[in-house]
């Protein structure tokens, strides 16, 4: 059995309700921890609407363990800015405003989608500005203790870093370039199963480079228990191997966001979860 803590993914469950509504909901449902994509429509937000996502994140008791810097359109295919060149200001831009309200709420891990490939541009290119970008995003940061995330995604076929290995490569150039060492890897149990990635390998010989963990079942990508993935394993085996961080549920729900959380008795999912029976999932 597993006595990891676990978060919900506000950008992804919960969305029957407004965007501000949902870390309360996340209270409600018995959770105490909530990340989060980037919950703006613009890499520099107004101070307004900065200040209306803190004050519902501390108005529900709530902490924010994980926020990521601005992907672009997400539902129109954007997976990131990392390595897009003809974005790189925005994304050092809005660099800046994610860590200021990491700051304020104690969040200490920052996901950096690392971008699709760009038509007209070489990998090499791209690369240059991925490595400059992600070493000025762990300086800044590292001002506040924090983290950049790299995560390998599934379902969009010009994103170029599928494995935990094309992850922990990109991890390694920003390290030998620049010296940080504050960057790690984000591994999505999901992402990685379904790119066809030998997830139990990667926790063996990974554990220990892994910043941040998020889970859904598959297929389907829904919550644990609605598809095939041994989660509770995995998660145990990652625990086993040194992994104390959070697992974050970044799920499609198959059904209402609250009902999804059977498989998750109330005691597992605040910060302290209580003892677990043999017979009970991840």
């Amino acid at each position: 059995m597993t006595r990891l803590r676990y978060d919900v993914n506000c950008s992804i469950l919960f969305t029957e309700l407004p965007l501000l509504e949902r870390p309360a909901a996340a209270r409600a449902a018995g959770f105490d921890a909530v990340e989060f994509w980037w919950p703006f429509d613009r890499a520099v937000p107004s101070d307004a609407d900065v200040e209306a996502f803190v004050r519902a994140i501390e108005d529900a008791g709530v902490r924010l363990v994980g926020l990521n810097f601005f992907a672009g359109d997400m539902p129109g295919g954007d997976r990131g800015l990392v390595s897009w060149p003809a974005r790189a200001q925005e994304f050092r831009d809005n660099v800046e405003v994610a860590i200021g309200i990491g700051e304020r709420l104690g969040c200490k891990a920052f996901n950096a989608l690392y971008g699709n490939r760009i038509e007209g541009q070489s990998a090499d290119e791209q690369e240059a500005v991925a490595i400059e970008n992600l070493a000025l995003a762990a300086r800044a940061a590292a001002r506040i203790g924090g983290t950049v995330l790299i995560e390998p995604v599934s379902g969009a076929e010009r994103y170029p870093l599928l494995t935990a290995a094309d992850a922990l490569a990109v991890i390694d150039r920003v390290r030998e370039a620049s010296g940080v060492d504050n960057i790690g890897l984000l591994a999505d149990l999901y992402h990685l199963a379904v790119n066809g990635d030998d997830v139990d390998k990667v926790i063996a010989e990974h554990a220990r480079r892994i910043a941040h963990v998020q889970i859904a079942d598959a297929p389907g990508r829904h919550e644990p228990g609605t598809g095939a993935l041994p989660l509770a394993r995995q998660l145990a085996d990652l625990e086993a191997a040194g992994y104390t961080g959070w697992v974050g549920l970044e799920y499609k729900p198959s059904g209402k966001s609250a009902a999804s959380f059977e498989w998750l008795p109330i005691s597992r999912r605040g910060e302290r979860p209580g003892p677990t029976s043999q017979g009970e999932r991840p």
